[in-house]
């Protein structure tokens, strides 16, 4: 009975911690916002992706691989985001760390998504944004500044999330 209240206390203040941060309905800025470094890598179908042809728009930034369980879990919801707001000139640019095509390729069988995949191979682009775990999103303003960070998932497509991503278009 020890062993039964045991894993059932840990296994819910796992679920409870999880609902928490996915629950989260803002974005946290950046002590002091930098200007985006304007990488190009290229997806999966070899398509090269230029972070300054979506100067204009406000890009959603995703860090992720397709071993991490809160990115796989994030995904459903930030295809889901996409949808919603393509129409408003915010953009969702999910780039893989360190995994090849095949292995991104295998992973959207199970998630398939309608953003840009792409992929930082060498780490090159990693390296000039502070990330500290997977997934880490990046909001980059119109401007080309990043302005908020937010590290683990999120239910992208919260109501209250796409109205602060709308909001941040406009300003």
């Amino acid at each position: 009975m020890k062993y039964f209240l045991k894993y059932n206390l840990i296994f819910l203040v796992i679920f409870h911690a999880s609902y928490l941060i996915a629950a989260q309905t803002n974005f946290p800025t950046v002590a002091k916002p930098f200007e985006a470094y304007n990488f190009t890598v290229r997806d999966i179908d070899g398509t090269e992706y230029r972070l300054s042809d979506y100067r204009g728009k406000v890009v959603v930034l995703n860090f992720w691989a397709t071993w991490c369980p809160p990115c796989r879990e994030e995904m459903p919801a930030m295809n889901r985001a996409h949808k919603k707001l393509s129409k408003d000139n915010v953009v969702i640019l999910a780039i893989n760390v360190g995994e090849d095509e095949d292995t991104i390729f295998e992973f959207t069988g199970n998630y398939p998504v309608d953003f840009p995949l792409l992929m930082d191979k060498e780490g090159k682009v990693i390296k000039r944004y502070p990330v500290m775990g997977l997934p880490t999103t990046y909001i980059i303003s119109p401007t080309g500044i990043v302005t908020h960070r937010t590290v683990g998932g999120r239910e992208w497509d919260n109501n209250q999330l796409l109205n602060e991503l709308r909001a941040m278009q406009k300003k």
